[in-house]
């Protein structure tokens, strides 16, 4: 089994920061946006990866990463001289798979779940596809490929629909054969000009061979900057110390004022939505640290 991340793109959505850098490049929380997907192959047991990056920043993933050898992978790369879609870059990584399965994810997607057992079951499996499924609302499912499931078999795939007939949004994670590379030969571009992985999971859906899981843990793209800005505090939430936290609570304990009968009406909804917020950090904090305590040493 191996890893391929695909962190290509032009990152036009959080122009101007990524007018001298990759997207991947940029800091989610206290991260290169890059670790976040890396991670998830390492703690699949993933030991081979493949990076697909475009060609104007290609030697700052090297720079940063190197070898692999920090992360106790190796690391190779690929180069995609054109934006051509996800199933065109990943077509650049068949003489790297060489016939093995591989787990495809997306350079600005940011799981918190372990994918460890997903793979065992992919490889359980025996061939085919399996695609990652996340819950969202109707409005949302448009700006996603969707996905309509019987059981754990995939009846019913489409990009962006205007009318979708499902919620269950496709993430940005992947797990293919090798056929998917005669596949994608099989493909012509969208209206959009590119080629669509949509496209091929649906032949894998037509040969009855797609399969699918559902994300338990959050899940966001952060390829725009509200997105960029909501993947940094769902990991914040995870990553930050006892310390760092009470640190945040006493500056805004320094800084907040209560609304007062001088304030006008958007003010002093704007003042309590911040109380509500900060009061709903502080709660999930005990919370958390509440069932770290009944832990038996998961950390």
């Amino acid at each position: 089994m191996k890893g391929i991340i695909l962190a290509g793109g032009t990152g036009s959505r959080l122009y101007p920061c990524t007018k001298v850098t990759n997207k991947h490049l940029l800091p989610v929380y206290n991260k290169p946006m890059i670790y976040y997907p890396l991670k998830t192959l390492v703690d699949a047991g993933i030991k081979e990866i493949l990076i697909v990056s475009g060609s104007g920043h290609a030697g700052h993933f090297v720079n940063l990463l190197g070898s692999g050898k920090e992360f106790g992978v190796r690391l190779s790369y690929e180069v995609q001289e054109e934006a051509g879609g996800i199933a065109h870059a990943l077509a650049l990584a068949e003489s790297f798979i060489d016939n093995d399965d591989m787990v495809l994810i997306l350079g600005d997607n940011i799981f918190e779940d372990n994918i460890k057992n997903y793979v065992d079951e992919f490889k359980a499996q025996g061939g085919g596809a399996r695609i990652f499924l996340k819950e969202v609302g109707m409005k949302a499912a448009k700006r996603f490929g969707i996905a309509v499931v019987e059981g754990n078999k995939v009846k019913y795939v489409e990009e962006k629909p205007e009318n979708p007939k499902s919620n269950l949004a496709m993430t940005g994670l992947y797990m293919f054969d090798s056929k998917v590379f005669d596949i994608i030969k099989t493909l012509s571009p969208s209206t959009r000009g590119e080629l669509e992985i949509t496209d091929a999971i649906e032949r894998y859906v037509r040969f009855g061979n797609c399969y699918n899981s559902l994300i338990k843990g959050y899940w966001s793209d952060a390829g725009a900057f509200e997105s960029l800005n909501r993947a940094s505090n769902l990991v914040r939430k995870n990553e930050a110390t006892e310390e760092d936290h009470w640190s945040d609570t006493d500056d805004f304990t320094e800084t907040f004022k209560f609304p007062s009968k001088d304030d006008d009406t958007k003010t002093i909804i704007e003042k309590l939505s911040l109380l509500a917020k900060k009061q709903t950090e502080v709660l999930d904090y005990l919370s958390k640290k509440q069932n770290k305590s009944f832990s038996t040493g998961y950390f």
